[in-house]
């Protein structure tokens, strides 16, 4: 018997992705607090839930796509939340980015009620999440993982999708994506900045760099939003703002020193306090440039 599967969180990446579920041939029980992406999700083939309960009523595998780790633990353990109405033998897949410490506690939970509980977060953007091309990084149970597969193929690159390891592993391997883009902004943006200090074309000097080792989809993909001055948002630099405060959580617990994600973290606070929390996470050149004067 096919799974029913339930989606709870249709923003920006939510949307697209539960699209492509039914495009897969899925049956979908979608639920977003915004009525509005409900009904153009249900207009496209899905039945809507009137809580995250109701989806899981009806669902066996559950998938949450929300903005931070207390909406996550308000849609799966509040008062109408998925835990109060889970299936026995479920499956509660997490592809938010949240915190690897409350992960490995809901899944706990999760287990507690006789069903199982993947962390799976996403990397690739709007772009990705329309284009089905989303890398998914999952952790935990290897058979939970290997009968979800079918579901995160729809929506992800198949070479892509790799279960990391135990609970909570998902979310430590996005959180090592986060740091390494970060590092790559941060250097894009540098690049660029000298290039027109100097009065040399920052187009071309993309057009070289993607020829050679500092090719990069940084610089392909965020290196054009620069050069354009376009930063409408794929991926909020709030929301990336908060996964760097997990980044750096993350290695305050573990002992490790990350002085070029510390520089990073504050050229972000520095975008959301001037004002552009709602744009492109690589809108983080425009303060590098203000620095420069270009």
């Amino acid at each position: 018997m096919a799974d029913t599967i339930g989606f709870i969180g249709l923003g920006v990446m939510g949307k697209p992705m539960a699209k492509n579920l039914i495009k897969g041939g899925h049956s979908l029980v979608v639920y977003n607090r915004s009525r509005g992406a409900v009904d153009e999700v249900v207009g496209a083939g899905a039945k809507a839930a009137t809580s995250p309960a109701d989806v899981a009523r009806q669902a066996t595998i559950i998938i949450t796509m929300v903005p931070d780790t207390p909406d996550v633990e308000l849609v799966i353990t509040g008062a109408d939340g998925v835990l109060s109405t889970v299936q026995r033998g479920a499956i509660v897949i997490d592809m938010s980015s949240i915190s690897p410490v409350a992960t490995q506690r809901l899944a706990k939970m999760v287990a507690e009620k006789g069903a199982t509980m993947l962390d799976a977060p996403v990397s690739g953007g709007e772009i990705g999440a329309i284009n089905a091309s989303l890398s998914i990084m999952a952790g935990g149970d290897q058979a939970a993982f290997e009968r979800a597969r079918p579901v995160l193929e729809a929506m992800g690159n198949k070479e892509r999708i790799v279960l990391i390891g135990p609970s909570g592993a998902g979310q430590v391997c996005k959180i090592c994506n986060q740091i390494a883009i970060g590092g790559a902004l941060a250097g894009v943006s540098e690049a660029f900045a000298l290039a027109r200090k100097s009065g040399v074309d920052a187009g071309r000097v993309r057009q070289a760099l993607l020829g050679g080792f500092a090719a990069s989809r940084v610089l392909e993909v965020h290196g054009e939003r620069m050069l354009n001055d376009d930063y409408k948002p794929g991926f909020r630099t709030k929301l990336y703002q908060k996964d760097l405060r997990l980044a750096n959580e993350a290695a305050a617990a573990n002992g490790v020193a990350m002085p070029g994600t510390a520089i990073v973290t504050q050229l972000v606070n520095a975008l959301v306090a001037s004002g552009g929390a709602d744009l492109d996470y690589s809108a983080i050149g425009t303060v590098l440039f203000k620095l420069t004067g270009v």
